[in-house]
């Protein structure tokens, strides 16, 4: 394994110190298992925690998402979505593309989702009150604006609808 891509990850926990090395896929599955085992609350804890690593937004919407030159994109060839659909997976991408660093927050203004969209204003307008009232979707109030994000909520609830309508989301 080349030096550059080893991962290591030194835990102390009361009297006891373990190192983990090795590739992240392994070194992140080791960690896992040594805090379950040391920390049994933990895992009662993960039974009930909600929470998406951009791995796991890669794997469910690879299909209806990409990382452009231009920026993240919605991008669904021959299938249609509703407006409501399309504006949360534009916002799921503004948060894939964070995670990733390729933007530099995980929102987006209503200016920033037309343009990446095509969708009318009005319409978006509509739809982001739709999706901040179901909780699906958060309002920022920036210096720069107000900015919409998708909400973990919002995720899961576009993963269902997505495989209901398209039948590709995990």
């Amino acid at each position: 394994m080349n030096e550059e891509n080893k991962l290591q990850v030194t835990i102390t926990y009361g009297s006891t110190t373990t190192v983990f090395s090795g590739n992240p896929e392994t070194v992140i599955v080791s960690v896992n298992q040594f805090l379950s085992k040391q920390i049994p609350s933990l895992n009662l804890a993960k039974k009930i925690t909600l929470n998406y690593s951009v791995s796991e937004l890669i794997d469910n919407f690879k299909e209806y998402i990409k990382l452009t030159e231009e920026g993240p994109r919605v991008w669904i060839p021959n299938r249609k979505l509703s407006d409501k659909d399309t504006i949360c997976l534009q916002l799921i991408t503004a948060k894939i593309g964070h995670m990733t660093g390729n933007l530099e927050l995980p929102s987006l203004s209503l200016q920033d989702i037309q343009n990446s969209t095509n969708l009318k204003p009005k319409s978006i307008s509509s739809r982001l009150s739709e999706v901040t009232k179901s909780g699906y979707v958060e309002r920022d109030h920036t210096e720069q604006g107000t900015k919409y994000k998708i909400t973990t909520q919002g995720i899961h609830w576009l993963c269902g609808v997505l495989e209901k309508k398209l039948g590709n989301v995990s």
